[in-house]
């Protein structure tokens, strides 16, 4: 089996790195534009894995025909470049007959992509976007937890969240992943049930104290992207579904701030002789500012709330009592043994886990794959388990 990896950055090295130790993976071909990074990281992970299966290969991921060249001969492609270069990548894979997923995160691309389902059907070509830790692992096990409630929940409610151990002043934060990624998701609205209907909502609004065993206070709030195609799968059968990142208080309230000034609007201005969008002069500064400085940890609490509705009864709720939750929760941590971070782990790890099950046909769709529809969750859960990201399920 003959695997590619697009983009030698964090999630991308860690894919390959995780692609290269699974025995019945040949090759993996790790593509990027910057190939002395690229061939860094391949020499690393055939260092550490004492083999030579991963090689690097120039590509501009920006040139469709070109990476269409570069994904033939490979059973599935995994896209780790940020998100506004997917769609081209995912016409590139359905050219080459390359199963495709990627790490999605924006609503609009990741839309794009999956209305190239029947094309991709017709190639015998699947494509699967938002692969990583949110959306992806959280759709999946999502997904699960309504499933496990007979398909019916009153609620789904997803706190996810990539934090520095140790958070310093004034930020409390530390990047963790593509700064591009990062500030689309304080910049575009996020979409949700509402009583069973689907809204879409502003970013960085109705915020909430989460608590969590060994954790300060934190707080959870509305961010794009992260519910995925969540809220279409369970219209009518959810009434509730939202995703909310979780940060620190003082971070939360510096993005609202500079949100207000209008600094991540991708409005260009006159500035003397130049125009600039002030969202471009963010990234810069944020990737400068919130550079990883030490050891992170992933959160992850999902919940389905069922409702049982007693015919007759009335005025208790319309009828509803509390019924049960359901609940997967994961806190995962840096690892000194590999230098990965936490958000690496549970970002790449997952996506890596969907090539292969594509490649393999454990994945058997084909055309656009939906995480809460089309992945296994109980292969998924054993994978994680491997991989030693342990996820505890419970329902009371």
């Amino acid at each position: 089996m003959k695997l590619l990896v697009i983009g030698s950055g964090m999630m991308g090295s860690a894919a390959a790195y995780d692609m290269a130790r699974q025995p019945d993976i040949m090759s993996v071909t790790l593509a990027d534009a910057n190939i002395k990074r690229a061939r860094e990281v391949a020499a690393r992970i055939n260092h550490i894995h004492g083999g030579k299966k991963v090689k690097a290969v120039w590509l501009d991921a920006s040139d469709q025909q070109s990476a269409a060249r570069v994904m033939q001969g490979h059973k599935a492609a995994l896209s780790a470049v940020p998100y506004f270069l997917n769609l081209a990548l995912a016409q590139a894979a359905i050219e080459a007959g390359c199963h495709f997923a990627d790490l999605g995160g924006n609503n609009t691309v990741v839309r794009q992509e999956l209305a190239l389902s029947h094309k991709a059907e017709k190639r015998g070509v699947a494509i699967a976007p938002d692969c990583g830790l949110s959306p992806g692992m959280a759709s999946v096990l999502g997904g699960e937890l309504v499933k496990r409630l007979d398909g019916r929940a009153d609620a789904l409610k997803l706190y996810v969240g990539g934090l520095p151990e140790k958070p310093m002043p004034p930020f409390h934060y530390q990047l963790v992943f593509s700064v591009e990624g990062l500030i689309n998701e304080y910049v575009e609205p996020a979409r949700i049930l509402r009583k069973g209907k689907l809204l879409t909502i502003e970013a960085l609004t109705e915020p909430e104290e989460f608590h969590m065993s060994g954790f300060a206070p934190l707080i959870a709030f509305h961010t794009s992207g992260g519910t995925s195609t969540l809220p279409e799968s369970f219209e009518g059968r959810v009434g509730e579904c939202f995703e909310k990142t979780l940060r620190y208080p003082g971070h939360y309230d510096l993005l609202c701030e500079l949100k207000a000034l209008g600094l991540f609007s991708s409005e260009k201005m006159k500035i003397g002789k130049a125009e600039i969008a002030p969202r471009s002069v963010m990234s810069k500064i944020f990737e400068g500012k919130f550079a990883s400085k030490g050891a992170d940890v992933c959160i992850m609490r999902l919940e389905a709330h069922e409702s049982v509705r007693t015919p007759g009864v009335r005025g208790l709720l319309g009828g509803r009592l509390q019924g049960r939750v359901a609940t997967f929760t994961l806190v995962d941590h840096y690892d000194p043994k590999t230098d990965m971070s936490a958000m690496m782990r549970t970002t790449a790890f997952p996506a890596s886990i969907v090539v292969q099950m594509l490649a393999s046909g454990a994945i058997s769709k084909r055309g656009g794959v939906l995480q809460e529809r089309d992945v296994p969750a109980d292969l998924f859960l054993h994978e994680m388990e491997k991989r030693g990201i342990h996820i505890q399920y419970a329902i009371q």
